[in-house]
């Protein structure tokens, strides 16, 4: 079967996806042939463990590695993908997929004021397990972690781990919709971040009060000797 005719004029709806077929002495695998570079797009393994670690070795080719996110273990990824599964495109946007974790703002609003404010009262496993990992980022020596020790010192860590959750969120749907893989910058990458913010913010605030800047080097050069 050729990659032109292995749709067999179907509608192809999720083009990376995997079909597993379960039994009791082998399970079955068939995944596009795009996705397998030997070219056998349907295999089979028996049930023994070293089998099985073979078939899921094999399954990433077809969709993204969730545990490439700092902070997320194969539990984590697991708990995600039982819950979630690989198919978010019912969700429109990342923000409908936080919201259906719960993990998104909730703010009551009366006349253009903020009453109250927290996130949506929903038990979902798939957003404690990424509380949990947001958690976890505390000693992390990456960009995440990084982020995430400055929400916890300006907001407290119960805002902090949400914060960072719905963070995890919108990256994992943005990995389980386009298919990216994503690339930590580390934690000095955010610092410079930070660095970079008031000098970015500085000449838009002067121009609201009206005010020149000059560099400090042309100002020593134009002043008296």
């Amino acid at each position: 079967m050729t990659a032109q005719d292995w749709t067999l004029g179907l509608e192809v709806v999720h083009p990376r996806a995997a079909g597993i077929d379960v039994g009791a002495g082998e399970h079955y695998v068939a995944v596009p042939p795009q996705c397998d570079p030997a070219g056998k797009p349907g295999r089979s393994f028996e049930t023994f463990t070293a089998d099985l670690n073979r078939l899921a070795d094999g399954l990433p080719r077809c969709g993204v590695d969730l545990t490439r996110l700092d902070s997320i273990n194969a539990l984590t990824a697991q708990t995600v993908w039982a819950e979630v599964g690989p198919d978010v495109s019912r969700f429109p946007t990342e923000g409908r997929f936080a919201s259906f974790l719960g993990l998104c703002p909730d703010n009551r609003i009366r006349g253009g004021q903020i009453l109250k404010s927290g996130t949506r009262k929903v038990t979902h496993r798939a957003a404690t397990a990424l509380r949990l990992a947001a958690r976890s980022l505390y000693k992390s020596k990456r960009y995440l972690g990084a982020r995430y020790r400055r929400l916890r010192a300006r907001l407290g860590a119960p805002k902090a781990i949400t914060a960072m959750a719905h963070l995890l969120a919108r990256i994992i749907y943005r990995m389980l919709t386009y298919g990216e893989k994503y690339v930590d910058r580390g934690a000095q990458y955010y610092q410079d971040q930070l660095r970079q913010q008031p000098l970015t913010a500085l000449p838009r605030q002067a121009a609201l009060l009206g005010l020149p800047l000059v560099p400090q080097a042309a100002q020593a050069q134009g002043g008296p000797a």
